[in-house]
């Protein structure tokens, strides 16, 4: 033991990194808490993995590599088993002259050649490279979960000939049990680690596809071959998480799971779907008690926000946002009630699902199968004296009558709506037969709004535009002298390569002024309200905002076009 610590002791001294004093300091630290010395060389200095590598290799002969974008040949990565290659962290790379490349972050690791020199039957030559990287590698050749599934296929012991051993393959299964709960939370945690909002679980003929939704974009995930073979049992596993009737196959159900990641709440929203090749499962992923957004943070300009805020504290009507699924109208509806959350408001709301828990609002959880609707809940509220009412959407007829109702006798309720623009909420609130003079006399504003991918600020880059494609998109080209420039996505390890990083809103806000309510008394179309808004209260819509947006370098002119293409379409 003397000996390899004298000669690690040497090594890392010739690396010219580190003083005597906080060298032996590490050592010690490594050897008393049971550290790898590439972590307690990390732990116990200054210095960056990557610097610390990059020395290493030249101190030990060896040479450095970064795998980004690397592509490594199906029958290299062969070589060693799975196993091999999660349980020591590393990824073979290439062959050479009899010798096999091996990634590693940490060549000390007791025993690390000899290991893979038997499990792959030939020499063995070390490459350092960052872990990070060997992360990423794994994970995109061999897929999520590998080593667990590996595991599984080593238990699965069914003689498929035998007739009497598939009589047996419910008993067989219990063996994979613990195997098929850690690849299940394996799925959960590289979501929450990668920022995914939801999981999709999509049976195919050959696959079993798994994909998660981040900065609303979906990602497949990279997933082992002999994950098909597993289906059924994913499937149940998620189902018992969930409390689903695991027997029934044949028709949609819905369940929520509750977890903790790293002190995180977690509440999951689990929806199955009979398809052809099986059941596919959908999990939406809430942060709960956490992460509540305040109006600062929707990325609302400061013309659109002081306006809000004044609709936001008058003492009775109604406010509605509109937008498709996913376009954070819950959490514009969220950011309002805390922003006016005090002692001396009763703010009640009813809501499908709690996306949220928000102290001193009296939240209920919608329940249609006994009868607990949006409209009865409504009806309650009332007899509540609320001085807030949030209700999670408008429907139906019934929903938005009561909510009229409630906003004409003096309270202040807030809900969303299902239209493309601000303007077209007036007519879908026609459609439904509400009066044309009730909608005039109670409703206050009108935030149409969508969400945009923003730029990742450790790798965005200017790029020069051609002018003709920014005249066909009626970009503002006579702001980029003042306001420029335009920046592109390009992709960074901060980002995981994607070039962008969270996400903010574009709005297109519409005040019901003494202006606007003539036009709603005489059906007066969605085009003709929305030019009497530009006229008289400036409004943007919600391409104009998402110019400003790309101007103030936040989010690129790709994700504008993306989001706000029907809008586009319709004034064309």
């Amino acid at each position: 033991m003397l000996t390899t610590t004298t000669r690690i002791y040497d090594l890392l001294e010739t690396t010219g990194l580190f003083e005597a004093k906080n060298l032996t300091a590490i050592l010690a630290d490594a050897r008393e808490n049971g550290l790898s010395i590439r972590d307690a060389v990390l732990k116990g200095s200054s210095v960056k993995e990557e610097e610390f590598l990059t020395k290493l290799a030249e101190t030990m002969s060896l040479s450095f590599q970064r795998l980004k974008d690397i592509q490594i040949e199906p029958e290299i990565l062969e070589k060693l088993p799975t196993k091999a290659i999660f349980q020591y962290n590393v990824v073979p790379l290439t062959e050479e002259n009899n010798y096999l490349n091996v990634a590693t972050s940490n060549p000390f690791t007791p025993g690390l050649v000899d290991a893979l020199h038997l499990a792959a039957e030939c020499r063995i030559r070390l490459v350092l490279c960052p872990d990070e990287d060997i992360s990423a590698a794994s994970k995109k050749f061999y897929g999520v979960g590998a080593e667990t599934l590996d595991r599984m296929m080593q238990d699965d012991r069914i003689d498929l000939e035998d007739e009497e051993s598939l009589l047996k393959q419910d008993l067989s299964e219990l063996d994979q049990e613990a195997s098929v709960v850690k690849f299940v939370n394996q799925i959960i945690w590289e979501a929450y680690k990668d920022r995914a909002t939801d999981i999709h679980i999509e049976p195919m003929e050959m696959n079993l596809r798994i994909r998660y939704r981040v900065d609303g974009v979906l990602h497949e995930a990279p997933m082992p071959p002999q994950l098909k073979r597993f289906q059924s049992s994913v499937i149940s596993r998620i189902k018992v998480m969930a409390n689903m009737d695991i027997a029934e196959k044949r028709l949609p159900q819905d369940g929520r799971i509750s977890v903790r990641i790293r002190g995180a709440e977690i509440d999951v929203r689990v929806s199955t779907m009979p398809t052809v090749y099986g059941e596919s499962v959908s999990l939406r992923l809430l942060m709960r008690g956490g992460g509540l957004v305040t109006m600062k943070d929707l990325g609302l300009s400061e013309h659109d926000s002081s306006m809000l805020k004044k609709m936001i504290t008058r003492p009775h009507g109604i406010l509605l946002v509109t937008g498709p699924t996913g376009s954070g109208k819950s959490t514009s509806l969220y950011a309002w009630l805390h922003t006016i959350n005090s002692v001396d408001k009763r703010i009640m709301s009813a809501e499908d699902p709690i996306e949220y828990e928000m102290p001193g609002v009296n939240q209920v959880q919608m329940r249609p199968e006994i009868g607990l609707s949006f409209a009865s809940t409504l009806r309650t509220f009332l007899r509540q004296d609320p001085d807030v009412i949030m209700v999670g959407e408008i429907r139906d007829k019934e929903t938005a009558e009561i909510s009229i109702r409630a906003a004409l006798t003096g309270h202040l309720v807030f809900s969303t709506i299902h239209t493309n623009d601000s303007a077209s909420t007036i007519t879908r609130l026609l459609d439904m037969g509400i009066e044309p003079f009730l909608v005039a006399s109670s409703v206050e504003g009108i935030v149409a709004q969508r969400l945009v991918r923003g730029l990742c600020k450790t790798c965005r880059q200017p790029v020069e535009m051609d002018e003709a494609f920014l005249r066909e998109h009626s970009f503002p080209i006579e702001r980029l002298a003042t306001e420029g420039p335009i920046y592109e996505a390009v992709g960074c390890d901060e980002c995981r390569g994607n070039g962008y990083k969270g996400r903010t809103g574009i709005f297109e806000l519409l005040p019901v002024t003494d202006e606007i309510r003539p036009l709603i008394i005489a059906h007066a179309s969605a085009s003709e309200i929305k030019q009497r808004a530009v006229a008289e209260h400036g409004m943007k819509n919600l391409r104009e905002d998402g110019w400003d947006k790309v101007l103030a370098g936040t989010t690129t002119i790709d994700e504008i076009l993306r989001v706000t293409e029907e809008d586009e379409l319709e004034e064309e």
